[in-house]
């Protein structure tokens, strides 16, 4: 079954956005952790990287962050590893942190949907969680945990956002890879959008059609993608897009228009200026919070496997950022929407 996450998510809040700015360990470790929870020596972390690997300013970050923040908690060390260009190798990358003493093993993203459920299996003694990866039907194994997110949600507030700070009354959405997960973005960004302002003009496009991973690490694309948009009259565009939402960035800032962040806050991880000034704002998918509170409860030897952790508004494992002060004026409709999803008046689509 799905269960929320509920004060220990909230609560690394602050610790998990510090977080973002660490620097990698370099920590020799000592004797492994097995089982389903309790470290025994120092702590080794696998963490198994999606499409770009660290350095994408956004999705694989956050990731890393919610590591090196469990590092500087309880000590030990954080093993990296990314797939190679089509990906084929991920099973053998989760199947050597396992064998070399990685515990827990952390896949990022749905694209070790299928392999982790091939490897977990294997390797019964180490403990895997994926994020954006469901286990509550327990099918990829008892020693996974699925670390999901409301996306939906947080993405229906930027829809607001965006709508509300429209001045041509046309806005974009830029999706990385056409999949069910990126569709939940989109269907909450339009979903969104459209209770804010009903006339709405939504442009949403993809970078790569399904089971193509490059279209989140293909930032010319994504620009080439979103300059589209802006020709066509949008004035903000929101992507879902990992690396490659720097080339939504880079057509905002050419066409003076605005973008939205996803997963961190992209205004202050992005590092030119430029594009800084473009961030209207970002849609915060707290993976750092998510990965940091698994590797806190297996320290405590308080994972259970076969299920999911979710992290939704009401938990603040999403929301919007507001760095920049870009939607400070609109912050009370945005708190307004926020209330009625967490009370269950309004139900997010999660697709089309």
């Amino acid at each position: 079954m799905r269960r929320a996450r509920m004060t220990k998510a909230a609560a690394l809040l602050l610790a998990g956005s510090l977080a973002l700015a660490a620097c990698a360990s370099d920590e020799e470790g000592g004797d492994t952790a097995t089982g389903n929870g309790g470290a025994s020596g120092d702590l080794k972390i696998g963490l198994a990287y999606d499409e770009a690997g660290r350095g994408d300013k956004s999705f694989n970050d956050s990731a890393y962050a919610g590591a090196e923040a469990a590092i500087d908690e309880f000590g030990g060390e954080v093993q990296e590893v990314s797939p190679n260009e089509d990906g084929s190798n991920r099973a053998e990358l989760l199947s050597n942190l396992a064998e070399q003493g990685y515990n827990p093993v952390i896949a990022v993203g749905f694209a070790y949907d299928e392999v982790l459920g091939e490897v977990a299996p294997q390797f019964p003694d180490t403990v895997f969680a994926q994020v954006d990866g469901s286990n509550a039907d327990g099918a990829k194994g008892d020693n996974v945990t699925g670390l999901v997110f409301a996306e939906e949600e947080g993405s229906f507030l930027a829809g607001v956002a965006a709508a509300l700070k429209s001045e041509t009354g046309q806005v974009g959405f830029v999706g990385g890879v056409e999949s069910p997960l990126i569709e939940k973005f989109q269907a909450g960004f339009e979903a969104g959008a459209r209770a804010a302002k009903p006339d709405i003009v939504i442009n949403s496009q993809y970078i790569s059609p399904a089971g193509d991973f490059s279209g989140f690490s293909d930032p010319a694309k994504g620009q080439i993608v979103a300059q589209s948009m802006f020709d066509a009259g949008a004035d903000i565009v929101y992507h879902a897009a990992g690396g490659s939402g720097t080339g939504v960035f880079q057509a905002a800032a050419a066409s003076g228009g605005r973008a939205i962040g996803v997963d961190s806050d992209q205004y202050q991880t992005v590092e030119d200026p430029a594009l800084q000034a473009v961030i209207m704002t970002s849609m915060l998918k707290r993976v750092d919070n998510a990965v940091q509170a698994f590797i806190s409860d297996y320290v405590d030897g308080n994972v259970e496997g076969a299920t999911d952790v979710l992290n939704d508004l009401s938990t603040e494992g999403v929301g919007l950022s507001d760095s920049g002060g870009f939607i400070t004026d609109i912050k009370g409709d945005l708190d307004q929407y926020r209330q009625q999803i967490v009370d269950g008046e309004i139900e997010v689509p999660t697709s089309l």
